[in-house]
């Protein structure tokens, strides 16, 4: 039986010159990402080459030529891979563990400790100020020219709202209001949960947390920099808060 495939080396996949993935016969440590075992996924060992006629590719590449159900198969297959390299020893006892048969858990068969995949909550936030700015930032480790939007981790004991107006403050000094979801998308780099959120400017002066951004400024809808690739939620929000076109429309595509 031969099983279509998600073979990766870190955060870059194995696929053809047409992006397609190969088939492959299954192994017994392949992880199922269906019940019937026709869709699995592995690593490319090191020390392994490339297969005649395939490519690996930054998954990040795959957003802007997959549909969004092809991107976010690849997104589990990728989190579920680390979660296991991530949990070969139990995090109670030290013993190592075993994949369970039939769920998504290494369990430790010392202790009887079950590790399950996480997933890291993150807020993204669109600020519009006025009918036609919003503020866009640039990251200080980014080496392009690209603006993107404010985002980041939400903390312990914190809700959603809190985190958008936290992260703001933080990385530009500003406070917002009239906070509201629109949407969000599974985001592996490496295993986070983007939750979209668009607020409007309240009060303050940008001042850039200096660490995190090398420059942030309000943008007029047509004067707008280098921003994200489409595909991806930040795009978008852009194009949401712009034209009014829906985050994520009823075929889940996004816009």
């Amino acid at each position: 039986m031969h099983s279509k495939a998600y073979i990766f080396r870190q955060q870059q996949l194995l696929v053809d010159d047409d992006f397609q993935l190969p088939q492959v016969e299954k192994l017994q440590h392949d992880l199922n990402l269906s019940e019937d075992g026709e869709i699995i996924a592995r690593d490319l060992q090191d020390d392994k080459a490339v297969p005649e006629g395939y490519q690996l590719v930054p998954i990040r590449q795959l957003v802007q030529v997959w549909s969004r159900q092809q991107f976010e198969q690849a997104s589990r297959a990728v989190q579920l891979l680390e979660w296991r390299r991530n949990h070969q020893f139990c995090s109670h006892c030290g013993h190592q563990t075993q994949q369970h048969v039939s769920q998504y858990a290494m369990v430790c068969p010392a202790c009887g400790y079950n590790q399950y995949p996480r997933v890291n909550p993150c807020v993204i936030t669109i600020i519009s100020r006025g009918p036609d700015e919003i503020l866009l930032a640039k990251n200080a480790r980014n080496k392009t020219q690209m603006y993107s939007l404010i985002a980041g981790f939400v903390e312990v004991g914190e809700t959603l709202e809190e985190a958008v107006r936290r992260e703001t403050l933080e990385e530009v000094g500003l406070q917002v209001k009239n906070i509201q979801y629109l949407a969000s998308q599974p985001w592996p780099f490496p295993s986070n949960l983007m939750m979209a959120f668009k607020a409007e400017y309240h009060a303050g002066d940008i001042q850039i947390q200096e660490n995190e951004l090398s420059d942030a400024q309000f943008f007029n809808f047509d004067q707008l920099p280098e921003i994200p690739f489409q595909g991806s939620i930040a795009h978008a929000m852009i194009m949401h808060v712009m034209n009014g076109t829906p985050v994520a429309d009823d075929t889940k595509e996004w816009l």
